[in-house]
């Protein structure tokens, strides 16, 4: 199976390494990182082993050219680009799999894309780019996968079972939207509060207009567990949006929250994707993490009201971003 992927940062660059040490046919399209990797290749810090290859590299889709697979890794924020990356690296076959975070990515690739094409993928990882060509991976790492159109097709099952072969744990969902649900659950109140929470706990309950005239320190996971305040606005978050997802006829139990809270526990001092983009003043997935999620929740007639807070700070960050310290 000829593989490319597309968003190389260090979701894209961790599963494509691991497919790539498995023997599979992995092009990896780069931007920044493209000289580094093509002079010095990826490596790879793990749990599970460190270990280091010297990968297919192109800057250019054209230069990979119709491919059966195609990972799509890209931060949501940069969407718009997938109308120039993916066209070349189709054929009437071609699989695309969305492992991007939030709501509407899917529904995005069917500008390109027929919906029987497309599978979307969850990943419950940690990890983080260092450097370029650097990548740390600390904890977890499964992936769920699932049809866009329905129930799982032999493919599903056989692209689970070649990440499976790398090394990557995979499940396949008959309930992707489910799925997403409950990866909200998480993204959610971690790369949210992570962001918003730099400000203080004052600030987050208050209805204050401005920002505080601070320098922001993000928080990590572990720090919004230790915290008492943190710790009940992260059960509470995760319970609006379990009630807004059943009310929307997605079933979560409630036993979900002290799973992912244990699971995270694990993680130390994590910082979420979200948090990195928010630290290093890049744009923030606002959109498919937050703003579509709550439209959609908010349409069920669930109560929302820290969902509905956390949204205003984020919109009124991104509006007047700080400068921050870590």
């Amino acid at each position: 199976m000829k593989i490319a992927i597309v968003g190389c940062g260090a979701l894209g660059s961790y599963y494509g390494s691991r497919l790539h040490r498995a023997g599979e046919e992995v092009h990896f399209l780069l931007r920044s990182d493209f000289h580094h990797v093509r002079r010095h290749g990826i490596s790879i810090t793990s749990p599970q082993g460190d270990f280091h290859i010297h990968p297919r590299t192109a800057r250019d889709p054209a230069q990979i050219g119709p491919s059966d697979l195609v990972l799509i890794g890209l931060k949501t924020t940069a969407n718009d680009q997938l109308f120039r990356l993916l066209p070349p690296l189709l054929h009437s076959g071609t699989i695309v799999l969305s492992l991007q975070n939030g709501l509407g990515n899917i529904e995005r690739l069917e500008g390109w894309v027929c919906r029987e094409q497309v599978l979307g993928g969850l990943c419950f990882i940690c990890v983080n780019r260092s450097n370029p060509g650097e990548i740390r991976h600390r904890d977890h790492g499964q992936i769920v996968i699932g049809e866009a159109k329905g129930w799982p097709e032999p493919r599903t099952h056989d692209i689970a079972a070649r990440f499976r072969s790398a090394g990557v744990p995979c499940k396949v969902t008959d309930n992707l939207q489910q799925s997403q649900w409950e990866k909200l659950v998480w993204n959610i109140p971690f790369n949210g509060l992570g962001v918003a929470g730099a400000f203080g706990y004052p600030f987050f309950d208050s209805t204050e207009h401005d920002l505080p005239d601070i320098t922001p320190h993000a928080l990590t996971t572990n720090q919004l567990l230790e915290d008492r305040n943190w710790l009940v606005c992260v059960r509470d978050l995760m319970a609006e949006i379990i009630d807004a997802a059943n009310r929307k006829g997605v079933f979560i139990s409630n036993a979900l929250v002290d799973k992912m809270i244990q699971n995270t526990r694990s993680m130390r001092d994590y910082h979420p994707s979200t948090v990195i983009d928010f630290i290093l003043g890049r744009p923030l997935e606002y959109r498919s993490m937050f703003e579509l999620p709550f439209q959609q929740a908010a349409q069920t007639g669930a109560s929302l009201p820290r969902l509905s807070r956390l949204c205003s700070i984020l919109r009124r960050i991104i509006a007047h971003p700080p400068k921050t310290s870590h």
